[in-house]
């Protein structure tokens, strides 16, 4: 499956009220992709998410297309952001890109140098809300 047809992806309801708020503040440059999610993806409460959706501060691990090299990636909110560490911005590319997306799922993203990037979703280690915690 890709990710691409955003009506196939998932969002909490919290996560999407805290991100389209985020984008409201314009507190960060935003992408059109988290923006066409905002308005595409199916809402659900935190409490009924399927545990392989990715949410924000899930664990998730990704398998680039090319090389097949693995790498941790946590989507979160700007100010928790630390990419050397795998905390990405919800806003940037990959963020948006793995946010409501599946084990399984391939997404791809272009960073702002204008480099196409592809990944697979190869595992999803931790979601807030499968683990009890509805309000991360």
């Amino acid at each position: 499956m890709n990710a691409d047809p955003i009506g196939d992806r998932t969002l909490t309801e919290l996560d999407h009220v805290r991100l389209a708020a985020l984008l409201r503040r314009g507190q960060s440059p935003a992408s059109a992709s988290l923006s066409d999610l905002l308005d595409g993806a199916d809402l659900v409460p935190s409490r009924e998410v399927d545990a392989d959706v990715v949410t924000m501060y899930s664990q998730v691990e990704v398998a680039d297309a090319d090389s097949g090299e693995r790498r941790k990636l946590v989507p979160c909110y700007p100010a928790d952001a630390n990419p050397e560490t795998g905390f990405v911005s919800a806003l940037s590319p990959v963020g948006s890109a793995l946010l409501g997306c599946r084990v399984g799922d391939k997404i791809r993203w272009s960073t702002p140098d204008g480099r196409e990037h592809r990944a697979e979703i190869v595992a999803l280690h931790y979601q807030p809300e499968a683990s009890g915690d509805y309000s991360t």
